[in-house]
């Protein structure tokens, strides 16, 4: 293959790679290998937790359940462990770690046998998943130009999409095949993908960074630079991005806390509806992300917020007032407001996850990015007992709360500009 036939065949592959908005990833194979494993490793285990240790332990449903919520509250303060040793150690140092906890914590989980094991392990898993989140958007920086961090985000979103899934897959399919005892060997396997993410997060160097002590240091492995929790607190306008992703987690916990129930028991239409709706909502985040986020690429993080969360406001008015609609009118209704949801997040979560770094100092991310990891937390836990209880009162309350909060969302999302670079 002459010169000549090798450009025109790179030239074409890059323009197909800029109409499909994918970023460059030149210099990053590793890095994006270890997202890939890393969320294959996710994906494998974590939907059959709950029927892993109840095929594996003599304890009861009530006894496993309140074993992993204690395992979630020890894991809560993780990030702010996260936030000190990233503005010590750098973003890689913590996101390596967090893959080698979560790996200790599903190798434990294969000789868990008591409450109290149940919880340590689970512990171990969700403190590493904490401390993977909180470090792992300052490595974006690091691997994309400064133009195209939202295109990694987007990209990057995509890709977790896509490992999820498949790993989800594989484990109901070993699960329909091998049983509960299958389970036993994804665990292990998922133990592996974790080490292997590890590694890779490891070894990869970001293209055109220069070696680590040659010249100007890496960001990521910087000396602390004197950073505190009181500059996070005088920060406002980072606190003001901080609040206003809440909305998002909020909107987030939509697919996994309150859809099957709202669809079934409110609306009384069928589980499958449901079902159907939540592969829609996975397949288009998979499939259209970075072609979406490529188009919103030439218009600012913050404006692209502002109106992906007038979009979801417009999907949770919808949403709720189907509880009034004929049956026949349900299941379209709740397919125009699945699809207007899933425009508003694949909008907004790169355009957040890229102003939660720009907005951050340069050398100084950690406490800030433990601080936006925090709303994650914070809003994972509330959800599910605010939506049920809201949903208890009245069937449209939760959608109200959300399209509010949405709404409320908008003027403070148009006061995040990206703060200018130091000269």
């Amino acid at each position: 293959m002459t010169g000549a036939t090798q450009t025109r065949q790179g030239s074409r592959i890059s323009r197909a790679a800029h109409a499909w908005g994918l970023p460059d990833v030149s210099g990053a194979g590793r890095f994006v290998a270890a997202n890939v494993v890393d969320s294959l490793g996710t994906g494998l285990v974590l939907a059959f937790t709950v029927v892993y240790f109840a095929s594996t332990t003599p304890l009861s449903l009530a006894a496993i359940g309140a074993a992993l919520t204690t395992g979630h509250l020890l894991a809560l303060p993780a990030p702010a462990l996260a936030g000190v040793l990233m503005d010590r150690y750098g973003p890689r140092a913590v996101v390596v770690s967090a893959n080698l906890v979560s790996a200790a914590g599903f190798a434990g989980a294969l000789f868990a046998d008591r409450a109290w094991h149940v919880g340590a392990v689970y512990a171990a898993i969700q403190g590493g998943i904490n401390l993977y989140w909180t470090a792992s958007r300052s490595l974006v920086a690091l691997a994309a130009a400064p133009d195209q961090q939202r295109l990694w985000f987007g990209f990057l979103g995509a890709l977790r999409n896509v490992g999820l899934g498949a790993g989800a897959a594989v484990a109901s399919v070993v699960l329909a095949v091998a049983g509960s005892g299958g389970l036993r060997v994804l665990v292990a396997v998922n133990a592996v993908t974790f080490l292997c993410a590890a590694f890779l997060f490891g070894t990869w160097r970001p293209a055109g960074k220069g070696d680590v002590g040659a010249q100007a240091p890496e960001p990521e492995d910087s000396p602390a630079t004197g950073g505190s929790w009181r500059d996070v607190l005088r920060d406002r306008r980072y606190l003001l991005l901080v609040g206003t992703n809440l909305a998002f987690v909020f909107a987030q916990m939509v697919p996994s806390v309150l859809l099957a129930v709202y669809i079934t028991e409110s609306l009384h239409a069928g589980a499958w509806i449901a079902g159907a709706l939540l592969v829609i909502n996975t397949a288009a985040v998979a499939l259209t992300s970075t072609l979406v986020t490529r188009r919103a690429q030439s218009y600012a993080p913050h404006r692209v917020i502002a109106v992906a969360f007038a979009l979801s406001s417009g999907a949770f008015v919808l949403f709720a007032a189907l509880t009034g609609a004929p049956g026949w009118l349900v299941a379209a209704g709740l397919l125009l407001a699945v699809l207007v949801f899933t425009l508003g997040e694949i909008l907004c979560s790169p355009a957040l996850n890229e102003l939660s770094v720009t907005l951050a100092p340069a050398l100084r991310q950690g406490r800030h990015q433990a601080a936006f990891q925090f709303s994650w937390s914070a809003g994972s836990a509330v959800a599910p007992v605010l939506f049920t209880a809201l949903l208890d009162r009245h069937a449209a309350l939760p959608w109200v709360f959300l399209a509010l909060v949405s709404v409320l969302a908008v003027p403070a999302a148009l006061t995040l500009k990206e703060r200018k670079p130091a000269s």
